[in-house]
């Protein structure tokens, strides 16, 4: 295990952030050992992170029992090579529940997702984060999306808060991010983290990392990990040509794909791993399976992708 603190580890990544699928048995029970295999295959083939059941895990999907478990393996199967971040959500007794049950899990930091149901102000968003903060040990991520939308000034607030070392991005306003990367290089300077989290976060991640948020989740690394690398090795490069051409020939029509059904974002992800050969079983509901159609068609993107690849070399 390394000593250095989490947001050291993260500032400056080798390689895509990975947030691994959950893997089911044909019962719809949690297969423990096909996660584990998922797990080290992204560690070993190149991951700088692993983010456990966050929203492409379904973290919405599982129990607490499964969600230690699940944690737990994450961390066995990452065995100190890379950080391993789990989930936390819902009301803030359920959000500082499931940061506590990481923690004992082996957790190395917290991804606090939006609160379950509610549409709150700006004092109840920072109570309930600072709440979370407070819980545990553990350094913790703030995701922006949803019915959690922060003002310029409340990100300062959460900048100064103890155990928050960063802010992730899933609501996709540039102008909104801009003012709040530069409201807290103001108020609050420091190394406090950016990530992009939008749904196939490469496509808009020329943007992001113009206006100051380097950092960006990776779906599609899951299913193809050849393909994220040597998008985030043109990125750090500097090789632009590289990644415009896996934007136009790749992720530009995987996102369209992934713009017909509802929850595509994680179901086309699972299919995705199960067509490269690892049975992770399918979404729970409420989430639902893609089309035979969207299968065909996510199969062909896959291969085009893996195709652009052979061109580059």
């Amino acid at each position: 295990m390394t000593s250095v603190p989490l947001a050291a580890r993260l500032s400056i990544p080798s390689g895509p952030l990975f947030f691994p699928v959950t893997a089911y048995g044909p019962d719809g029970s949690v297969d423990l050992d096909v996660y584990r295999a998922h797990v080290r295959r992204g560690v070993e083939g190149g991951a700088a992170a692993v983010f456990a059941c966050c929203g492409t895990g379904e973290f919405h999907a599982l129990t607490p029992e499964e969600f230690e478990a699940c944690v737990r393996v994450a961390v066995e199967a990452a065995d100190g090579r890379v950080p391993v971040l789990a989930g936390a959500g819902y009301g803030t007794a359920l959000a500082v529940r499931y940061a506590r049950v990481a923690e004992a899990a082996g957790a190395d930091g917290l991804l606090a997702m939006p609160p379950y149901l509610v549409v709150a102000g700006q004092e109840g968003l920072l109570r309930h984060y600072r709440e979370v903060a407070a819980a545990t040990a553990l350094p913790v991520i703030v995701y922006q999306r949803d019915n959690a939308v922060f003002t310029p000034e409340s990100v300062v607030e959460l900048a100064r808060t103890d155990g928050i070392i960063g802010f992730k991005d899933g609501l996709g306003d540039l102008d909104l991010m801009q003012r709040i990367v530069s409201a807290v290089r103001t108020e609050a300077p420091g190394d406090f983290l950016y990530f992009n989290g939008l749904p196939t976060a490469e496509q808009t991640q020329l943007a992001y990392r113009a206006i100051g948020v380097p950092l960006y989740s990776s779906a599609v690394f899951c299913f193809a990990p050849e393909i994220a690398l040597a998008f985030h090795r043109a990125l750090e490069s500097g090789d632009i040509a590289t990644a415009h051409r896996l934007l136009d020939g790749f992720y530009r029509p995987f996102v369209e794909l992934r713009a017909q059904g509802r929850g595509y974002a994680v179901a086309l992800v699972k299919a995705g791993v199960r067509l490269r050969g690892l049975d992770v079983g399918e979404v729970r509901p409420p989430l639902h399976e893609p089309t035979e159609d969207h299968l065909k068609q996510l199969a062909e993107l896959i291969e085009r992708g893996y195709a652009l690849l052979e061109e580059n070399k």
